[in-house]
């Protein structure tokens, strides 16, 4: 029965990983019926449904993922929110994953309040720019202790105790920044974490792949960070473009409204980003540049040389 379900598990990951949501979805059910109890199988069949858009029956699946992912909260004094009435409780919304995530958690911030005093837990480079969702912020870092409340929540469990269907997804922009002088061109960013398990599909092997685009625009390298995100928001919004690969500047340009063309990996792709679209329902101001041929940036670059050139004329 482990070689069974062993086999089945790795059918699931491997149709996961190469966007065959289906197929992971019928290898995965399968494995559990075998170990109904495996949550890192739950949470990848929480993943796969995800992916289709089944997001009701996703997010609860993924629910699974705290028993892989622990947090300083775990087992202590306070309680995880169910999602019942908040009224006089203070909640804490504490961050999971990266900090692209935490932005796109964010949005859920305002459909919150006035439920109860709120303290959103964050990355230091967010902090700045989450102050403006008019809840208390607390710059997260290590081995500093939680602040006090009456119960926490992940913030990846927002939407699903939401009720978040592909249709109700909080809209954006939902974030700001001060403005400046608009100086125009595209800005660029790519590669993203080289810690991140996919990275090296998702991140280009150099900035050189986007010369081309040179040819139609002036460029500007975001890649190197100055300041934090609230400073990296106030630079994008003076730019006609931003150009990334999938990492956290797709998701600020996103929150913000900034148009934002985001190229996608063909193997490994995010769950987040569906399939087979251009757009986002996370962000209507992306556009989705997709791999057609594993580990050929050039073909996409050679897409978006020819739409900014269009746009241009």
């Amino acid at each position: 029965m482990a070689d069974a379900f062993e086999s089945l598990y790795e059918q699931g990951f491997q149709a996961f990983h190469i966007g065959n949501y289906e197929a992971a979805t019928a290898a995965l059910v399968q494995a559990l019926q075998l170990r109904p109890d495996h949550q890192r199988a739950i949470a990848g069949l929480g993943m796969a449904l995800l992916g289709r858009g089944l997001y009701p029956q996703g997010w609860a699946l993924y629910e699974a993922r705290k028993a892989l992912d622990p947090t300083p909260l775990d087992g202590g004094a306070v309680p995880e929110w169910d999602g019942g009435p908040l009224e006089g409780r203070r909640l804490l919304v504490w961050p999971e994953q990266g900090l692209g995530d935490e932005i796109q958690m964010a949005r859920y911030i305002p459909h919150l309040r006035g439920a109860g005093p709120i303290t959103l837990a964050c990355s230091p480079p967010l902090a700045r720019l989450f102050e403006q969702l008019g809840v208390d912020v607390f710059a997260r870092t290590e081995g500093a202790a939680p602040p006090p409340a009456d119960v926490f929540v992940r913030n990846f469990s927002l939407p699903g105790l939401l009720g978040t269907t592909l249709e109700t997804i909080p809209p954006a922009p939902y974030l700001r920044a001060p403005s400046e002088p608009r100086r125009g061109g595209v800005g660029f960013v790519w590669r993203g974490d080289p810690t991140h398990p996919n990275d090296a599909r998702r991140s280009l092997p150099s900035p050189d792949v986007l010369a081309p685009l040179g040819a139609v625009a002036e460029l500007v390298d975001l890649q190197a960070p100055r300041g934090d995100f609230l400073d990296t928001a106030t630079r994008i919004q003076a730019l006609d473009l931003v150009v990334t690969v999938d990492t956290s500047m797709a998701h600020l340009a996103g929150a913000l409204g900034v148009p934002c063309w985001v190229m996608l990996p063909a193997h490994g792709t995010d769950w987040r980003w569906l399939r087979g679209r251009s757009d986002s329902p996370w962000y209507p101001s992306l556009r989705l540049y997709r791999q057609a041929i594993p580990g050929d940036w050039a073909e996409v670059v050679a897409r978006m040389k020819a739409d900014l050139a269009a746009a241009r004329r």
